[in-house]
């Protein structure tokens, strides 16, 4: 494997969103029941301003996206375009965490370092943007990766969806500096 990473661009979010429906599908299952993975989908997904911050990143395995993530300078902390509560005011980074956000792997190229790359490679970028720190809110099947890239454990949140059901997370911060 000869990953590549790169900023995404609007011309990838097809591909985007197809990662991400893949890794929903998939990789939630021994976390969250079916009815939960499929109301979760209301509240994960892309968001499309970290694109077009230049904030949002693809690692490619030959020539095929395995995997996208990326971190954020605004206040919204998780969700794609349709989740609601969202906020683009920007951070100030000698105050507020950086948002790091939407972090999904094919499930093709699960357990190969995909995630730990676009996660490495997002914290290097927000640091250069002056952030000390970093929050993100995991999914259960998110946590082992984020704890072996030295996250630590914060508050546990339950997202609401339309229907009412409530996708369980956690939040999760990391000193950056």
């Amino acid at each position: 494997m000869n990953p590549v990473i790169r900023t995404a661009t609007p011309e990838d979010v097809p591909v985007l969103r197809a990662v991400m429906e893949a890794a929903i599908a998939e990789l939630q299952r021994g976390f969250l029941d079916a009815g939960t993975i499929e109301a979760s989908r209301a509240v994960m997904g892309l968001d499309t301003t970290l694109i077009a911050d230049g904030t949002y990143y693809i690692v490619e395995c030959g020539g095929a996206v395995a995997g996208c993530g990326g971190w954020s300078r605004r206040a919204t902390l998780f969700g794609g375009n349709h989740t609601t509560g969202r906020s683009d005011a920007l951070l100030d980074p000698q105050v507020d965490p950086a948002r790091f956000r939407a972090m999904y792997t094919h499930p093709d190229f699960a357990r190969r370092g995909v995630g730990s790359r676009i996660l490495a490679h997002s914290e290097a970028a927000a640091r250069a943007e002056g952030f000390t720190s970093g929050v993100l809110m995991a999914t259960l099947a998110g946590i082992p990766l984020y704890e072996r890239c030295g996250w630590q454990r914060g508050e546990p949140y339950a997202a609401e969806t339309p229907d009412g059901r409530r996708v369980p997370m956690l939040k999760m911060r990391k000193r950056l500096a």
